[in-house]
């Protein structure tokens, strides 16, 4: 059994038995990873996927069990080199942070910009995505590292950490209606056809649960999952825009206002999440130290050893500001 057949069977899996797209993942051949998972299965004596003709559709119960063992594996292995490197070379290498539109080009820069600073000779790898894209790069290697503003049940599989709070502002032209009334109310807002965030009204948010229970129905004209692209709809007329208040910039957005939405609407947390397994380097906790400065190194190992939501919920109750939990 070779390290390399049991990536091959983590990254198919991974890959939704998609063995062209594992391949291409790797680097290899399509028909050099088939040729080694049948190679694997000769030596288990099982069988690992269920097929059809030659097409991978899922994987059999043996297969489920020698995925977990093959991820454990993996990850312990991965771990090693990790830490060899952080020994040998500990302020050169690579940080993979995976996030939002509206992080990467609102909240993290001038974190990004310290950071890089104090660690010239680590390269910074920046994902960005959607709530389940990032879901789905955590587990990769080259994450080591989600930001995200979306709901906790998305990352079940993770460590998470709140680093801030954060709240919805309308944004309207300057000249527009809602930027002259002294105090918005819900209604105002649902006046108006909305430009939002795709997962903003997905059937199940709190933005959604919050119109409803005020028996309003707002008009969704655009979402979409960056921010800017949000923010340019607005400035072109097809509606106001519900977005992050930390979206808005003063050089930017001259011809735009961004109106305070108080306790309208319900306001959530950005996350600094990582799976459980995985070996940080001492830059990775530097950098989570300079985004929240509450997670220090002992905090963040101190939860990473906890691993229980609610475990971890009352560590940081004694550690970050209120507003942040």
């Amino acid at each position: 059994m070779k390290l390399q057949q049991l990536r091959y069977l983590v990254e198919i899996v991974r890959r939704d038995m998609n063995v062209s797209a594992a391949a291409a993942r790797l680097f290899t051949s399509q028909p050099g990873v088939s040729k080694q998972i049948r190679l694997l299965e000769q030596e288990l004596g099982v069988d690992l996927f269920q097929r059809r003709g030659k097409q991978f559709v899922s994987l059999t119960a043996a297969g489920r069990a020698v995925l977990r063992e093959a991820q454990e594996i993996l990850g312990r292995s991965e771990n090693i080199r990790r830490l060899t490197r952080d020994l040998a070379s500990p302020e050169h290498g690579e940080l993979g942070i995976a996030t939002t539109h509206t992080q990467a080009g609102f909240v993290l820069p001038p974190v990004l910009r310290e950071f890089h600073r104090r660690y010239p000779r680590v390269r910074l790898n920046l994902f960005q995505g959607t709530p389940q894209q990032l879901a789905d790069m955590a587990g990769q290697d080259d994450v080591d590292l989600v930001i995200t503003t979306d709901e906790a049940a998305l990352y079940p599989h993770l460590v998470l950490l709140p680093v801030a709070g954060w709240r919805y502002a309308v944004f309207c032209p300057a000249g527009h209606p809602l930027a002259q009334i002294a105090s918005l109310s819900l209604a105002d807002i649902a006046a108006y056809p909305l430009v939002t965030y795709s997962f903003a009204f997905n059937g199940h948010s709190a933005l959604e649960e919050c119109f409803k229970a005020a028996g309003l129905t707002p008009q969704l004209a655009l979402t979409a999952v960056d921010t800017s692209v949000l923010k340019r709809y607005v400035k072109e007329g097809l509606g106001i825009g519900l977005m992050a208040a930390d979206a808005f910039d003063l050089a930017q957005d001259a011809d735009l206002v961004a109106r305070d939405t108080g306790t309208l609407l319900p306001r959530g947390t950005v996350h600094v999440a990582f799976a459980p397994g995985r070996f940080l380097r001492g830059y990775v906790y530097d950098f989570i130290a300079l985004l929240a400065p509450h997670l220090s190194r002992s905090v963040v190992e101190e939860a990473r050893n906890l691993r229980e939501p609610q475990a971890i919920a009352a560590l940081l109750a004694t550690t970050a500001p209120a507003a942040m939990i």
